[in-house]
């Protein structure tokens, strides 16, 4: 019903009711009273299709003040600063003309994927926090423009899972070890894909959005032997459009695909999200990602807004001031971890809806802002530390221990790993190339009690124990600790398991 035909509805039953009433008074008595009464119940109960007929959002036709503007817009920004993250790396690779690295990262076209065979390089730094434990893959989607194909090979008993997520940095599939998954197709596809599945496809994942991003991760440990052993493996792993399919494994050589200077450089992460670009792209990112339930009204607002900068364009340089601040004064604080997070014993933090956020904007926009891509919590719990046990910011010009009682390291069901990054949340280099300690590492040495110290200092140790546990730090300048439970058992993902304090030595 619209809204003229509710108000018409209303005035009819208001003017019978009043004709009713006017007939009542020549009656007397506490009969005709009590007829006027059953003529005219009070309240008039409203129509059953009263809710429905009220608009769903602003009336885009109303001038807006230039104070309401700034306030929807700085809202806006912080809300989609994850979407518009994703959808920025889509559009830097999408004319990638094939799978190949730039400098130290593997970059591919829209919906293929381009894969390491070692481990990422200190240089890498189109994602914050990579982590060297693993060997990556990379690769953007664009679902409307065609369903993926992607390869599972036979990891035998390696360690491996791939994410993927949307343009909310929400996952939306279930590959790998923790899964039982077999090898074979799996088929990823859009929101409103309703074609055949092709014969041979083991099982389908739907993506609530058009544009997403996939990950593989495959364990491998730091020995010649096994950098070796994984070669085989990886080759197998790729993904690419539908049309390809035939239903035979493809394989691709890794080690020969092209070569081009790094895009990415610098200290700090690539920047994926613009204040002024942001109303330019504002409007794609909403037409691939619907309102979840309970944003109609905030999807209203926007559109809203973006129509007012439309009718007045004075707005919108005001406008990108203000996300600008936002950028600056709230966002970029929750690149520092402490400021943040679920608060843990020895001022570790932690997360426990990660690649789930949903509606949950702080700890979505957060994540996206420190340290993106990160995997579900039965795939992966991440424990983070930017402080000492008293409080004191982690630095270079200090000796620090972190010591796990014996048999309480993070219990795993497939890896953790200790993982130190400098200021800007990438690695420090060091002479002897070691940027995490942990189950990847057959040279730790425990203590004779059975506990495990890990000695994190810039300084070379001297002592062949400490050596053997060193971790080293960037001389003179602030860095983050950060550890990783791939397969979390349920000691982690109840709460029941935390890390151990990071002490001050000397």
């Amino acid at each position: 019903m619209t809204i003229d035909a509710a108000l018409n509805r209303r005035d009819m039953l208001l003017a019978g009711v009043a004709l009713a009433a006017a007939s009542a008074v020549d009656m007397s008595g506490a009969a005709s009273k009590a007829e006027a009464a059953e003529l005219n119940p009070q309240p008039l109960p409203p129509s059953p299709d009263w809710a429905r007929a009220l608009p769903d959002g602003p009336d885009t036709r109303v001038k807006i003040t230039e104070e309401y503007a700034k306030l929807v817009a700085r809202d806006a920004y912080f809300w989609a600063w994850p979407m518009v993250n994703i959808f920025n790396r889509r559009q830097a690779f999408k004319d990638t003309p094939e799978p190949m690295m730039s400098g130290p990262a593997p970059i591919a076209p829209l919906n293929r994927l381009g894969m390491l065979t070692d481990y990422i390089e200190p240089e890498e730094r189109l994602v914050a926090c990579p982590n060297q434990d693993v060997v990556y893959g990379a690769g953007s989607l664009g679902l409307d423009v065609s369903p993926v194909v992607v390869q599972v090979p036979d990891f035998g008993d390696r360690f491996w899972v791939y994410q993927m997520v949307d343009l909310r940095t929400d996952s939306f599939v279930q590959l790998g070890k923790m899964y039982g998954t077999t090898p074979g197709f799996y088929l990823l596809v859009g929101p409103d894909w309703n074609g055949d599945i092709p014969k041979g496809i083991t099982s389908v994942f739907r993506s609530r959005t058009n544009t997403g991003f996939v990950a593989p991760r495959v364990f491998q440990d730091d020995t010649p032997e096994d950098k070796k052993a994984i070669q085989d493996v990886l080759q197998w792993i790729t993904m690419y459009p539908l049309a390809d399919y035939d239903g035979t494994m493809k394989r691709t050589d890794w080690s020969n695909i092209p070569k081009v200077p790094a895009s990415a450089t610098g200290d700090a992460e690539s920047k994926w999200v613009f204040p002024e670009k942001f109303f330019d792209e504002l409007p794609a990112v909403l037409a691939d990602a619907p309102p979840l339930p309970g944003e109609e009204s905030r999807y209203g607002q926007i559109h809203a807004l973006l129509e007012a900068i439309k009718r007045q364009p004075e707005l919108k340089p005001l406008l990108i001031q203000a996300v600008t601040e936002v950028e600056e004064q709230i966002v970029t604080p929750l690149f520092q971890f402490r400021n943040w997070g679920q608060q843990l014993p020895h001022n570790w933090s932690t997360i426990s809806n990660e690649a789930a956020f949903g509606t949950d904007y702080f700890t979505r926009t957060a994540a996206a802002k420190s340290n993106i891509l990160v995997n579900s919590p039965n795939e992966t719990k991440y424990f983070y530390q930017d402080l000492d046990v008293t409080g004191a910011r982690l630095n270079g010009a200090n000796r620090y221990s972190v010591t796990f009682a014996k048999d309480q390291t993070p219990p795993v069901n497939g890896f953790w790993s200790l993982t130190l990054y400098n200021e800007h949340h990438f690695f420090s280099p060091n002479d002897i190339k070691r940027y995490s300690l942990g189950t990847k590492n057959k040279s730790l040495k425990p203590a004779a009690d059975g506990s495990l110290t890990i000695y994190v200092q810039a300084d070379r140790p001297s002592d062949p124990i400490e050596l053997a546990n060193w971790l080293p730090a960037p001389k003179d300048s602030d860095f983050t600790l950060y550890i990783r439970s791939y397969w979390p058992k349920p000691e982690i993902t109840d709460g029941s398991w935390t890390p151990p304090q990071v002490q001050r030595l000397g």
